[in-house]
């Protein structure tokens, strides 16, 4: 077969790797922009979910190769669905509950975004703790507007309430590109760096999340998300703050403080 008739390499699925109290969610698609296929939702489900029940994991990483972080979901099925008469809802897991799912977790997350984010992804990484980018390199735009897509619901509050009703309103409505420096003036960006800067930038944040107490970490997480949403879960915050008073954490956390010590927290 020619070179020019060879199809494209359409990678594998996602995959987690683990190191110390951090664990990397590999997207592993860099010859069609890391998008991600119906078949991706159902295996970083599965990924978290695995993430979630091992208790000595204290930082998730979403990192990816390739030109770009990521273009997205998949649109081939959807522009067929359209020429065919119109999209429809499809049974199972979609991109918005994948999204939902990250941005509850547990532990803290950390998109390492090397280069372009567009379409969904760009929710995708909104919907993580920390997003360290580089310059010039990391640029994002929302495209909804320009291919006629309406945004799903949670999608557009998080965009809201992590960026503001005016950066929201410019973002999904006039549907420009952004450059590096501007995602970081909005706060869609945490961190910025040169390129060569990123993996320490992102060892940094891991590291230290892996040093502090977990329950105190993970509960202000849910606690800061649920009140950026308006839901916070009242009752569910007392129990979280009760636990927590009488962990194991608070005690080595006193005693390294009088010691002068850095403190080993257990998560208990």
């Amino acid at each position: 077969m020619s070179a020019a008739l060879k199809p494209r390499d359409e990678g594998s699925l996602p995959s987690l790797t683990l190191s110390g109290s951090r664990a990397t969610l590999q997207l592993n698609r860099p010859e069609v922009m890391n998008r991600i296929q119906p078949e991706d939702i159902v295996e970083i489900l599965r990924l978290l979910g695995e993430v979630e029940a091992n208790p000595e994991i204290r930082a998730l990483v979403i990192a990816s190769t390739g030109k770009s972080f990521s273009a997205g979901a998949h649109l081939g099925s959807m522009a067929q669905q359209a020429a065919a008469g119109g999209i429809r809802d499809t049974p199972g897991a979609t991109f918005e509950d994948m999204i939902n799912r990250l941005e509850m977790l547990r532990i803290p997350t950390i998109a390492r975004l090397h280069g372009g984010v567009y379409g969904g992804s760009t929710d995708l990484a909104l919907a993580c703790d920390f997003r360290v980018g580089v310059t010039p390199r990391t640029v994002m735009f929302m495209p909804a507007a320009r291919i006629g897509v309406h945004y799903y619901e949670s999608g557009l509050r998080r965009y809201v309430s992590r960026l503001g009703f005016n950066n929201a309103k410019r973002l999904f409505m006039l549907a420009e590109e952004q450059s590096s420096e501007e995602l970081l003036r909005i706060g869609y960006l945490t961190d910025l760096v040169a390129p060569e800067a990123l993996d320490a930038r992102i060892d940094a944040i891991a590291d230290r999340l892996g040093e502090l107490a977990p329950l105190a970490v993970q509960g202000a997480k849910r606690a800061i998300n649920e009140i950026g949403h308006q839901a916070l879960d009242v009752p569910a915050l007392k129990e979280r703050i009760a636990q927590a008073k009488a962990s194991e954490d608070i005690k080595e956390g006193l005693r390294a403080f009088q010691e002068k010590r850095k403190p080993v927290f257990r998560g208990h």
